[in-house]
Order: C-alpha cells, then structure tokens, then sequence
C-alpha cells in the first residue's frame, strides 16, 4: 500500500470524524442523550487516531542513521499500537463508564429528532470513510478473504481506519437502536444499555487491532509467496548449488530486510562470487522492490557437507 493510498484514506476519515463529532456533540447537549454523548466521544477518539496514524506515517519514512541503520518504518507499527489502547481506554472505556452513570441516574427523555437527524448524517459520512477505506483495502488484498488479508497485511494503516469506521457504523446502528426503544418503550434505561454496548464493541476492535500490531512490533517476515519466488529466483541462478536459509524481517510495510545462506558451485574465485551476489541482489531487487536491504551468505560444499555429517549421530538418535 502506497503512502499516498494511506494518506487519502487518513485524510477521509478525518474529514469525516472531526465533522460528526461537533454535530453529536451539539445533539447530545440538547437531546441529554447518553448513546449520542457516547458517539460524540468516540467521534473525537477516531479523529484523534487518525492524526496518530499520519504521525507514525511521518516518522516511519525517516531516513536510516547511526542508530537506527535499518530506518524508522516500524514507527508506524508503534503508534498503531498507540491507536489501539486509545479506542480501548478512551472510546471503550468512556463509553462504558458514560453508560453505566445513565444507568444509575438515568436523565429523563427529550423529543428525539435531533438525534435521528444527526445519526442520519452521520452515517452518511461515515459509510463515505468506510467505504475510501474498503476500496483501498480491497485493492490491495487480492484474491484473499478479508481475516486472511488482515493477517498477512504488513501495512497496518488501511485496516486500522476500515475497522474503526465498521465499528463506527456498528455502533451507530445501536445508538439508533438505543434512542428509539427508549422512546417507543418509554424506558429511560435504554440508551444507557446501547451506551454500554457501543463501549464494548470499540473495546473488541481495540483489542484485535493491538493483537495485530503486536505481530508487527515483535517481527514478522515477508509472506510465503514472497519467501518462495525469493528461493526459486535464486536458485535458478547457475552459480548457484543449493538455498539453504531464506530469512526476511519487515522494518515497514514496505522494508524488508532479507538474509540468504547459498550454497554456490565449486572453483568460484573471490572476484567472480562478487559478481554472482551483485547479479542476485539486482534480480531480486528488481522484482521485489520493498526488499532493501540483502545479505547473502556463503556456504562451501565442503562445509556444507561436514555439518550434515555432524548432525547424523544426533538425527540417528532421534530417531531411536
């Protein structure tokens, strides 16, 4: 996913968030409704998530230094992690608390038009958001089912923004739902209920979103599809013998560091396997762009064999 993909998709939801939020602000003033407050609040969350996101975006694209050699790409996959503790301990966790205070001193009911009118408009612009953020998404996950492509993603960004906008829409079905039981049940209880329940889904979202980003923060490598075509590119090389490791790590949605153990043909002089690794680290380059950074190994026959020696009285044990 290109930055300027992302960037479109941030800047919508933004637009969209920081505008819904004044206008349920204003309708939760008149109306006292606890659901609209409660939509209010997470309103201002998003918009405040999505500047985070534009900051790790930024920070993520600093140049490699002394101390950080491979980049800053996983910037962004820190401040994701941001984000998602956010939804949780703000949107969810005042949700909930805004909620259960309607619970116990619950507010009498006012004429609900306000409130329609507002959460007609907002999930007007919301859909918009949602759907910037699905087409975007969709565009990049290919033939893959939606979980699939958000486990296999390494750029955070896109379903950060689609999963707070579905949550967003979700939850403003259960206000709707909220405001007219409790004037068509005359139960003022109810919109603190649909509250409470507005509060537990952003805290679900939280949680899966922190699930994800963990993977991203702790290391993940490039997808099996990437690993495969790096070994078969290699290998149809004909200096080349044997792949034995394939390693890759992601510094960014787009910066993978790659480190390949190659077993290369015999009577290779020193000057000749300098033109056979710069011949690699081009090709694989060339096809794999996002792969920066490459370190390549060599392994002897002989050593190669030696080692497999090494390993048989302890594979023959095993066996035993």
């Amino acid at each position: 996913m290109s930055s300027t993909s992302a960037k479109k998709t941030i800047y919508a939801a933004i637009t969209a968030n920081f505008g819904i939020a004044i206008i349920k602000f204003i309708a939760a003033f008149i109306t006292g409704s606890s659901a609209m407050l409660s939509e209010g609040i997470h309103s201002i969350v998003d918009t405040g998530n999505e500047l985070l996101l534009l900051l790790g975006l930024r920070l993520s694209k600093k140049p490699p230094d002394d101390t950080h050699p491979f980049g800053y790409g996983q910037e962004l996959y820190f401040w994701t992690l941001v984000v998602a503790l956010f939804i949780f301990a703000v949107g969810g966790g005042m949700s909930i608390y805004e909620g259960v205070n309607h619970l116990l001193a619950p507010e009498p009911l006012t004429d609900p038009f306000w409130n329609y009118v507002v959460l007609g408009f907002a999930f007007v612009f919301e859909g918009y958001s949602w759907n910037v953020a699905l087409q975007e998404f969709l565009a990049k996950k290919g033939d893959e089912d939606i979980w699939t492509a958000v486990r296999a993603s390494k750029d955070p960004t896109i379903f950060t923004i689609l999963f707070e906008d579905s949550a967003a829409l979700v939850g403003l079905i259960v206000a709707f739902l909220g405001v007219l039981s409790g004037h068509l049940l005359n139960n003022v209880y109810l919109d603190g209920v649909a509250s409470i329940a507005i509060g537990i889904i952003l805290a679900g979202v939280a949680i899966l979103l922190a699930y994800e980003s963990k993977g991203l923060l702790i290391g993940e490598g490039a997808d099996a599809k990437t690993v495969a075509d790096i070994r078969s590119l290699t290998k149809a090389d004909p200096a080349v013998r044997n792949v034995l490791k394939v390693l890759t790590l992601h510094f960014g949605p787009e910066e993978i560091l790659l480190n390949l153990e190659i077993q290369f043909t015999k009577k290779l002089s020193t000057e000749q396997l300098a033109i056979v690794v710069e011949r690699l680290e081009k090709q694989i380059k060339s096809k794999h762009p996002e792969i920066k950074n490459i370190f390549v190994e060599a392994k002897s026959i002989a050593a190669s064999r030696l080692a497999q020696v090494n390993q048989e009285p302890e594979n023959s044990l095993n066996k035993t």
